[in-house]
């Protein structure tokens, strides 16, 4: 396995060491929430909005953040350091988790004794050249959807991730690269970890975030002026499946691996290469991304 640095608490050890206690709730319960950023010409991208988001799951979950946004800066900062003294230069992967805590089992918030962070650091997954120049393969999940809002609201990025991971499993099941994810009025929400969006007559469409799905930051990003920045018209439409077959293009959109291009969701194909709509949005993308990373140089970390 790839090298990963862990930094619990502050303290830095090799994420294949332990480091929590049994006893922590986000182990036992899932009670935790999480925010993945990562670099881009050696600064981390989009450091406010990710913040921005982190807080508000905090707030939902009526969770306190053990630290401020500049102790935990510096401490991905060092987290950082100490991946790089294991591992090789190349675009960063930056995990933080907080949970509520440990103390006695029970459900009680009242018994959980304080934060904990646990802040990851690795490379960057990349997509393998095939999959970038033809596209991934996706299926639509039929044996459950989405959570619902009013349940738990996908909007809270929280550590608990089962709803995807079992619609996941049943798409790699099928031989899909991933899969999608529909809420329960049969409209398309996202995928397992990113959000979902088609390009139809020109226009980028992507899922509003009424159908129940996490903000991406990437998805707004596009829809705030990457999109433009390509000439390409943006808006946010309900999608349903058998919308599948007048959509000329399909992406993905994630912190991880920005703009990735669709081939087929089950039997429906899509158009993939460098002169769809997708590939100018996501050159776009990274002008925008270039010229955020000369502009913040207080966010560099490496």
């Amino acid at each position: 396995m790839p090298y990963i640095q862990a930094n619990t608490n502050g303290r830095l050890h090799p994420a294949t060491e332990p480091s929590l206690a049994p006893l922590n709730r986000g182990f036992l319960y899932g009670d935790a929430i999480y925010e993945v950023w990562r670099t881009y010409h050696g600064v981390i991208f989009a450091w406010e909005e990710h913040w921005a988001r982190l807080r508000a799951s905090a707030a939902a979950l009526h969770l306190e953040l053990p630290r401020t946004p500049a102790q935990i800066l510096a401490e991905i900062r060092r987290t950082a350091a100490a991946y790089r003294a294991a591992a090789p230069a190349g675009d960063l992967y930056l995990r933080l988790q907080i949970t509520r805590g440990g103390g006695p089992i029970g459900l009680d918030v009242a018994l959980a004794d304080r934060p904990d962070f646990v802040i990851l650091a690795q490379a960057c997954p990349r997509l393998t050249a095939d999959q970038a120049r033809a596209g991934l393969r996706l299926s639509v999940a039929t044996s459950l959807r989405r959570n619902p809002a009013a349940a738990l609201d996908p909007a809270w990025k929280t550590g608990n991730y089962l709803n995807n991971l079992l619609g996941l499993r049943e798409a790699r099941a099928r031989g899909a690269d991933e899969v999608v994810l529909l809420n329960l009025a049969g409209e398309v929400t996202e995928a397992a970890v990113s959000n979902v969006g088609f390009v139809r007559g020109g226009v980028f469409v992507t899922p509003p975030r009424s159908a129940g799905i996490l903000g991406g930051i990437t998805r707004g990003l596009v829809l705030a002026g990457i999109a433009a920045a390509a000439g390409v018209a943006a808006r946010e439409e309900n999608v349903r499946p058998e919308d599948f077959g007048g959509m000329d293009e399909c992406l993905l959109l994630s912190t991880t691996k920005d703009i990735v291009p669709v081939a087929a969701i089950d039997g429906a194909a899509f158009r993939v290469g460098p002169d769809t709509v997708t590939a100018r949005i996501k050159a776009a993308f990274a002008d925008y991304a270039r010229a955020y990373a000369e502009g913040r140089a207080e966010w560099r970390v490496e």
